[in-house]
């Protein structure tokens, strides 16, 4: 068995490690029969007793009506459009008056923790603003030019676009912007965003959520107060509560767990890893690639999308049920940069930002079967509203929380937020265009479990028969539970600084603001194998977790919330208010 202990690293960083089971040995010769990693049996449990405290709100409680936990687009547009939806019965003369709605965002400021490609769906944002006009919204530019490649490790095969793919009337976008303007939007509405507040536990009475506690700030690393800038935990009282988390959420897991609440399959995710480039040569289309880095077993691809003439977005996302353990997705992007397709537009550039995030994959199956109860609704990825075969997940994200919304503001209305009450808004998500997608191509995404040919023909005769074919489930197992091999040791990866980046140096170019002492915020596994830790060690895109002989040393000031290896392994807790990355126009 083993016992995390910690110890004082390089730099003042704090170092947890433990020792590996020196019963297991690594093997290092590449003929060896290589072991078995299946991170299931050794993944801690989640911790629900502190993602949900039955208490009342304490007597100090900052009183709202309705609270957001996220202020990420699905937050944010439920916000916006509740807000609305309140000052037209106002002017109507109707009898709600005045509410508090607040948005708790754990970034320092609105964007900084949030990241996708981005091609952008508008509906959404005509949903919500039908008085402007597109060139209102915060988008960069219209999608023009669009290619599809097939890579080979010195080749690239332009290939049709995929129908699923295609982007026409789509807008490219940075989300860090994207979620400032709706900020900026939603304070216009008197909504009360905070950032800088985690939230730690929902606060439960019987079955009913009825309010929040953030999570405590200036606490040392032995979790007691480090000195006067510390910051007690804060309640919130609510009449409904909003979970918006974004990916792989605490408090929607535990909530849904505590609720018996499941779903037909499995969540699964991708892990994507993201640069933003400052180019001397101009990118005129949108670009996505199959193929080469990834191997036929591998499932995903990579985009380079034009931001400005003088601004690239990249990168590469790869679905976390992958086979070889010793695979390293951050190590493979910087890779996949040499290829000819992508070093013309980066040579003699500039790497200006750095990042990744999980992606909920498992789509239609995969959603909870309700995302309402008593005094709560899950909106946004947090759901799993992401279409995969599309690339698409901002606009559902926002229509799921304007119809949360909706059905909030009619349970307030009749002073009634029960289960019951607030039903409609689950019922309103089946009926929606976000269900209607993610059924049409309900196994776009599992059809690739069995690699990437098999999935490719499956893939196209669903798109030929509008998803009827194959009509019935594609079961699919969590990624967690999938037994992997320790592949070949490769050559040790060295960057060149200028093209190719160490971990060390992407986590830099994150801007990440994490306080070298704060507390332990990832709760790892008591038994660590060494085949484990070396799997922990290439997984990780920022460095946290280093096999280092018998023991894995966990760096946690590094992690940068992309929440990987809690799909898998080591469970991720909130930390304190601004940790993190700082991304600016991800």
């Amino acid at each position: 068995m083993v016992h995390a202990s910690g110890r004082p690293g390089p730099g003042g960083s704090f170092l947890f490690t433990a020792p590996c089971n020196t019963g297991v040995k690594m093997p290092t010769d590449p003929d060896h029969v290589s072991p078995t990693v299946k991170l299931l049996d050794v993944q801690p449990t989640l911790p629900s007793e502190r993602f949900l405290v039955a208490e009342p709100p304490d007597a100090e409680a900052v009183p709202m009506d309705v609270v957001f936990v996220g202020g990420g687009p699905a937050g944010l547009a439920g916000a916006i459009e509740l807000a609305r939806l309140v000052h037209r019965d106002r002017e109507v003369g109707g009898t709600l008056g005045e509410l508090e709605i607040g948005v708790l965002e754990k970034a320092g400021q609105l964007g900084e923790h949030n990241l996708s490609g981005a091609v952008v769906n508008p509906s959404a944002f005509h949903e919500l603003f039908p008085e402007l006009s597109i060139n209102d919204f915060p988008f960069r530019q219209a999608v023009g030019k669009e290619s599809v490649y097939l890579l080979t490790q010195s080749a690239s095969i332009r290939v049709p676009v995929p129908p699923t793919m295609k982007n026409h009337g789509n807008y490219l976008a940075s989300i860090c912007e994207i979620v400032r303007w709706l900020g900026a939007k939603a304070e216009e509405y008197g909504v009360n965003i905070f950032p800088g507040f985690p939230v730690d536990s929902l606060l439960t009475d019987e079955g009913r959520v009825v309010g929040v506690r953030t999570t405590p700030a200036g606490l040392g690393r032995d979790g007691k107060p480090g000195g006067p800038e510390a910051m007690p935990a804060m309640d919130l009282s609510a009449k409904v509560t909003v979970l918006a988390e974004g990916t792989r959420g605490p408090l929607s897991q535990a909530w849904l767990k505590w609720q018996g609440i499941t779903s037909e399959n499995p969540q699964i995710f991708a892990l994507g890893v993201k640069e933003l480039w400052k180019v001397t040569k101009p990118l005129d289309r949108v670009v996505h690639t199959m193929g080469w880095p990834l191997s036929t077993k591998t499932f995903g691809g990579s985009f380079m999308y034009p931001l400005a003439d003088d601004l690239v977005a990249l990168g590469l996302v790869v679905g976390l049920d992958y086979p070889d353990a010793r695979f390293d997705v951050h190590e493979t992007l910087q890779k996949m940069k040499l290829h000819p397709l992508f070093h013309q537009y980066l040579a003699g550039g500039e790497m200006m930002e750095w990042g990744a995030k999980t992606i909920p994959e498992g789509g239609y199956y995969s959603v909870p079967s309700r995302r309402h109860g008593d005094g709560l609704c899950i909106v946004g990825d947090s759901a799993g509203y992401v279409e995969v075969s599309s690339l698409k997940g901002i606009h559902y994200a926002m229509h799921s929380g304007i119809l949360a919304a909706r059905q909030i503001f009619e349970a307030l209305k009749l002073g009634d937020t029960s289960e019951a009450a607030l039903s409609g808004y689950s019922e309103a998500v089946d009926a929606s265009v976000i269900m209607r997608d993610l059924r049409k191509r309900r196994n776009m995404r599992l059809a690739f479990k069995d690699g990437l040919v098999s999935g490719g023909l499956r893939a196209g005769l669903m798109t030929l028969t509008g998803g009827a074919i194959p009509s019935g489930k594609i079961a699919i197992e969590e990624d967690a539970a999938k037994i992997r091999q320790l592949g070949e040791i490769q050559e040790q990866f060295r960057a060149d600084g200028e093209l190719t980046f160490s971990k060390a140096d992407a986590v830099y170019k994150s801007g990440n603001q994490t306080r070298d002492d704060v507390p332990q915020h990832l709760i790892v596994g008591k038994d660590i194998a060494p085949e484990v830790a070396e799997m922990l060690e290439h997984m990780c895109p920022a460095g946290v977790y280093e096999r280092d002989g018998t023991e894995l040393i966990i760096n946690a000031p590094n992690c940068i919330d992309c929440k990987a290896t809690d799909v898998v392994g080591p469970r991720w807790t909130p930390r304190e208010g601004g940790s993190g990355p700082t991304y600016r126009q991800m």
